[in-house]
C-alpha cells in the first residue's frame, strides 16, 4: 500500500495507519486505514474517487483492492477510533481427509479432522466467551503482547450455517459450511484463533462446554490445550465498525 501511495508523488512520504493487523495466512474481506496526503504547492487535493482509482491502478497485481476512500477529520484514527471489529471463521464439516476439501476452498476454510462437530455443544460453550473477561489463556505471547492488558470485551460469538464457493455444484458430497462470528472492541494476539480452536475441541468431544469457563478462570496462556490453535486459513476480518 505504501509503495503504491508513493507513486502518487506526494510532497511528504505517505504512511498508512491500518485498523487491524492480521496473522500471515489470515484474510480480510474489509479493513480500514487512514493516511495523510500532502501534495506540492499548487497541486489540487485528491478526491476520494481519484485516490481509490489511482491506488488500485498502482496496486496491481497484488491481491489488494481499495473499496472506497473518504475525507475524514484530522482527529480520526483508523485503529483508535474503531468501535468494534468483526471476524468470521469458516469451518467445513464432512471431510474425512484434507484431500476432500473442494479445490476452490483450499486455504479459505478449516476442515477439522474427523469430519463432524457437535454444533450445539459449541454454541453452549461460546456463551462463556461473551462479555468482559481476562483472556490471558486465549492469547499467544510474543515480544509485544506481554505488556498489553489481557482484559477484552467480546460482544458476540455466534455459530451459524453458511455456504461454500460454488457449493451447489457439490451438494451431493454432503459437505457443511459453518461460520463462527466474533465481534469485539479489540483482540489479543491470536485470540480469535485460540477461541475458535477451543470451540472446535468442544465440538470434537475433547472438552466439555464448561471447560471454556475454566480456561478463562485460570488466566494462563500455557494452560491452553496443546495443538488446539485454529489455523489461519479459515479466518477473515469481516468489517471494522466506526
Amino acid at each position: 500500500l505504501q509503495e503504491a501511495a508513493q507513486k502518487l508523488k506526494p510532497s511528504v512520504p505517505i504512511r498508512f495507519h491500518v485498523s487491524s493487523r492480521t496473522d500471515s495466512g489470515v484474510h480480510a474481506l474489509c479493513n480500514a486505514a487512514h493516511l495523510d496526503v500532502l501534495r506540492a504547492p499548487g497541486k489540487p487535493h485528491f478526491s476520494g474517487h481519484q485516490l481509490q482509482v489511482s491506488l488500485n491502478c498502482h496496486l496491481r497485481p497484488q491481491p489488494i483492492r481499495i473499496l472506497s476512500a473518504h475525507r475524514v477529520p484530522s482527529s480520526f484514527h483508523a485503529r483508535f477510533s474503531a468501535l468494534s471489529r468483526t471476524y468470521i471463521y469458516r469451518l467445513l464439516l464432512g471431510c474425512a481427509h484434507h484431500s476432500q476439501v473442494p479445490v476452490f476452498e483450499q486455504d479459505l476454510c478449516w476442515a477439522p479432522a474427523g469430519g463432524s462437530l457437535d454444533i450445539p455443544a459449541m454454541q453452549e460453550a461460546a456463551k462463556f466467551l461473551v462479555g468482559t473477561h481476562d483472556f490471558s489463556t486465549f492469547r499467544s505471547l510474543n515480544s509485544s503482547s506481554a505488556s498489553r492488558t489481557p482484559i477484552r470485551t467480546i460482544f458476540q460469538v455466534d455459530i451459524q450455517p453458511s455456504s461454500g464457493f460454488l457449493a451447489h455444484h457439490y451438494e451431493h458430497r454432503g459437505l457443511e459450511f459453518w461460520e463462527v462470528k466474533v465481534r469485539g472492541r479489540s483482540f489479543l494476539y491470536r485470540q480469535v484463533r485460540r477461541m475458535v480452536g477451543a470451540l472446535v475441541a468442544v465440538g470434537m468431544g475433547r472438552m466439555a462446554p464448561h471447560h471454556i469457563k475454566e480456561l478463562l478462570e485460570v488466566k494462563d496462556p500455557l494452560a491452553f490445550p496443546v495443538n488446539a490453535l485454529a489455523p489461519p486459513r479459515g479466518l477473515f476480518l469481516q468489517s471494522v465498525e466506526y
